[in-house]
């Protein structure tokens, strides 16, 4: 296996600044990002960041969250999720640290990387919650990192979401569906 993925291109951020369309970096093999995702997809994406927003409004003054937002992990690893909360200020045109919070709305392309890659990658860098949102069975799993590993809990009308020390969140998840 070695011998195969020493003759795969590898690339770096720099590489994929050239690129057009959307792509993710991952281990720098390149992962495409189009087609766009279906109506259904989008709607959930858009209630989603309209929980969050409302349930981070006059709570969490350094939390934001944000849609479609490239999230660099490294040199060769440049994600986007779906949704994120980031506690702190975005100095450049990426987050270039661990946010607090993740989604990914999972769609027929991308669920084993959502599932398997993915969750290896946030958990690995950190990331205190990670959700995965399974639009079919409309159900909400909540990944949270305790012990540098993640514990899953399924959403079930109510969750605290704790964000940083002084921010605790509690969105209406179910109002999605």
């Amino acid at each position: 296996m070695q011998a195969v993925l020493k003759y795969l291109p590898h690339y770096t951020y720099d590489d994929w600044l050239h690129w057009e369309g959307r792509w993710e970096l991952i281990e720098g093999i390149p992962v495409a990002m189009s087609p766009m995702p279906v109506p259904e997809h989008q709607r959930v994406a858009a209630d989603l960041i309209y929980e969050f927003k409302q349930a981070l409004k006059g709570k969490c003054s350094d939390c934001k969250a944000y849609l479609l937002l490239d999230y660099k992990v490294s040199e060769e690893t440049i994600l986007q999720p779906d949704l994120l909360i980031v506690c702190g200020r975005i100095e450049k045109k990426y987050l270039d640290f661990t946010p607090s919070l993740v989604v990914e709305i999972l769609s027929p392309a991308t669920t084993i990387k959502d599932r398997n890659t993915k969750y290896q990658i946030y958990e690995q860098q950190g990331v205190k919650y990670y959700l995965i949102v399974d639009i079919k069975q409309k159900q909400v799993e909540i990944h949270e990192l305790i012990n540098g590993k993640y514990i899953l809990q399924i959403y079930s009308g109510q969750f605290q979401f704790e964000l940083k020390e002084d921010c605790l969140i509690s969105p209406e998840l179910d109002n999605i569906w």
